[in-house]
């Protein structure tokens, strides 16, 4: 007599399909790491300091979120779920002449933090921490997307509301 057939476990998937759609669509696949690029946009970083010598943080967090992440477009539009999505790119060039409010939040949260790209053509900043936390910054204050860059995307693909960032 043979034992029962044991079935693997089932794995939840890493996205939310409609996520897993947008990022497909964007160009990012399983297994996609760019180090080359995200060394590159490193230096880059490291390299341009503001008028006051205020100066990028780079570090292994933000390395990691531009490796997997970096160049991908989303061209987004329409109802949310709970808001409306709007467009956003993933290139931490987007911030490369706002050292100072990158330091800035990153004093507020005591932690250092690095540009990860940009909502709805400027609009906003993207900006991601030491312990991989991203955010958002716009003209009426800071947002918290998620803990991982998985979850700023997923916010931001299917339209969920972010966290203000508030002062205690």
């Amino acid at each position: 007599m043979n034992p029962p057939a044991v079935s693997a476990p089932r794995t939840k998937p890493r996205f939310p399909a409609d996520v897993a759609a947008a990022l497909k669509q964007a160009g990012w696949h399983p297994g996609r790491w760019q180090i080359r690029q995200a060394e590159e946009w490193a230096d880059e970083l490291v390299a341009h300091g503001d008028a006051a010598g205020v100066q990028h943080a780079v570090f292994p967090a933000a390395i990691e979120a531009w490796a997997e992440f970096g160049g991908l477009s989303f061209d987004l539009s329409g109802a949310g779920q709970h808001l409306a999505r709007t467009p956003f790119l993933l290139d931490p060039r987007c911030g490369l002449h706002q050292a100072r409010t990158l330091a800035d939040l990153g004093r507020a949260l005591g932690s250092r933090v690095a540009p990860l790209g940009e909502e709805l053509y400027g609009q906003a900043l993207l900006a991601v921490d030491e312990e991989a936390r991203v955010y958002s910054l716009d003209h009426t204050g800071e947002y918290f997307l998620g803990h991982t860059t998985d979850q700023a995307v997923a916010t931001l693909v299917l339209g969920l509301t972010p966290d203000r960032l508030r002062t205690p």
